[in-house]
């Protein structure tokens, strides 16, 4: 049969078949002193099958035959015995032990693609493992708060594989969390017959120093300065928790500044652009606010679920978490929190788009808001006021389609916020131009948008990035108005210098 032009066997240089794929022809290919398993005989779907099973008694038979090599020869390549690789085949005997499974693979060849096949039966049986390990309806212990921490941070989680703990905590309905949350009774958390560390407050009070001051460096420079630092603080948190000694007391507000730690974790994840890995975290904060005892804190871990809602998921997670949080403190002289909750609960209606609910829930924010902090409102709700109201008020308002009230809002937010709150000040402020040009003031929004850009440097955050793109993109609307085109001139080098 005639070969192709210039398709040879590579051996001794006779024309191949054309239907012959192979670099050498069939007679140098039985001759050959070294051979080999051909690339095609591994593209099967039975043998894919076989390699996920760890079947490889079927791998065997299967590669050998649809290679058409002779017992004899799979022996020279693998290095077992032709009455096995026949008792084999034959299903009389089995491949055991790790290093006859590597002389087989490695001798066959297998090629690199199909390796994470063999992954596949361990990540069956972590799924069943974490079913029964974060189940959100099984008793909140410390353990399993730890575990979902664990995951969530990159820990070893006692060799359970990370990326399937992530998707089983993404997986679980938020509803079910809320509710294990509310009517899970809180288990003891002492821990005195360890040889760790002894956790004294001086110690306590020193993390927690270490989570407010990262706390306060987010406003400024932006959340993705910091998520790699708060991991590592939280993984000490939890080492702790794992092998040190602490009695009732302590052991529950070892839990709150784990709690408050893994909030802010999550939360600077989730500003990073790092929205699954964000939400197991905050999953993880509400168990260990659980465990804490403290409710402000429960409703911080939902408050923040919240923004994951409106943000990056289903808005009508925002509105339940909120509205849960505000039950979970109601006995709680709080105000400032209050009127936060409130705020994310409007944010998740107007995502979808009930005005109604939302301008409510705003109202009574203000007015909560207006009497200032009260007795037990916490001390790291530092940045609620007025001018962050009127901020998520224009949020709001942009969402819900009323431009012209949108900018209203944003205009009275701008001045409320303190210098030092670059990030903050930015993301409101973006919205602010894009609000300004969809009512139709171009002028007024290049403007604000020039005064972001100026802004924006040095802070890191995928979610500025979002509103700056979404700002650039409402000006190439009037990029035919001189205002508009010099922003958008401006905002490209901006947008390259952070893409770099």
């Amino acid at each position: 049969m005639a070969g192709r032009p210039g398709h040879l066997c590579g051996r001794c240089g006779q024309p191949l078949s054309r239907y012959n794929p192979d670099t050498r022809c069939a007679p140098c290919s039985r001759t050959d002193a070294s051979p080999t398993i051909p690339d095609r005989a591994w593209r099967d779907e039975e043998v894919h099958r076989a390699l996920a099973n760890w079947d490889f008694a079927t791998v065997l038979r299967l590669v050998r035959r649809r290679s058409g090599l002779s017992q004899k020869t799979v022996r020279e390549l693998t290095g077992l015995t032709q009455s096995f690789i026949s008792d084999l085949e034959r299903g009389l005997k089995q491949v055991n032990g790790r290093e006859t499974i590597i002389d087989v693979l490695t001798g066959l060849g297998l090629p690199h693609d199909l390796r994470p096949l063999l992954l596949v039966p361990f990540e069956q049986a972590e799924s069943q493992r974490l079913s029964e390990a974060i189940d959100p309806a099984l008793p909140w212990t410390a353990a399993r708060m730890v575990t979902s921490l664990e995951a969530a941070a990159g820990g070893t989680m006692n060799g359970l594989n990370r990326r399937s703990v992530i998707a089983a905590l993404a997986g679980a309905s938020l509803t079910q969390y809320i509710l294990q949350a509310a009517i899970a009774p809180s288990e003891a958390i002492a821990a005195t017959a360890r040889e760790g560390i002894n956790v004294s407050d001086p110690l306590l009070t020193s993390l927690q120093s270490t989570t407010d001051v990262l706390r306060q460096a987010d406003a400024t420079h932006g959340s993705g300065n910091l998520a790699r630092a708060a991991t590592a603080h939280l993984k000490v948190l939890l080492r702790l928790l794992k092998e040190g000694n602490f009695n009732e007391e302590t052991g529950r507000r070892l839990a709150a500044v784990t709690a408050d730690t893994a909030i802010q974790t999550g939360w600077y994840h989730f500003d990073s652009g790092a929205h699954t890995a964000a939400h197991s975290l905050l999953l993880g904060a509400l168990r260990a606010a659980h465990a804490s005892g403290d409710s402000r804190l429960r409703a911080g871990a939902l408050s923040f679920l919240a923004i994951h809602g409106y943000s990056a998921g289903d808005p009508r997670d925002a509105v339940t978490a909120a509205r849960a949080a505000r039950q979970v403190i109601a006995d709680q002289d709080a105000p400032a929190l209050h009127a936060m909750l409130l705020t994310r609960q409007a944010r998740g209606h107007a995502r979808l788009l009930e005005d109604r609910q939302a301008r409510d829930a705003l109202a009574e924010a203000q007015v909560l808001c207006a009497r200032g902090r009260g007795e037990d409102d916490p001390y790291w709700l530092y940045w609620m006021n007025p001018g962050e109201v009127s901020g998520q008020t224009g949020s709001c308002l942009l969402d819900l389609g009323h431009f012209d009230q949108a900018a209203e809002a944003f205009a009275d937010a701008r001045n409320a916020f303190s210098p030092d709150e670059i990030r903050t000040r930015a993301q409101f402020l973006s919205r602010a131009a894009t609000a300004q040009m969809r009512a139709g003031d171009v002028e007024a929004g290049s403007a604000t948008g020039h005064e972001v850009l100026t802004l924006v440097a040095g802070v890191r955050s995928a979610r500025l990035d979002d509103n700056l793109t979404a700002m650039l993109a409402e000006a190439r609307h009037y990029s035919s108005a001189t205002p508009a085109q010099e922003l958008l001139e401006r905002g490209q080098t901006v947008m390259e210098e952070r893409a770099a």
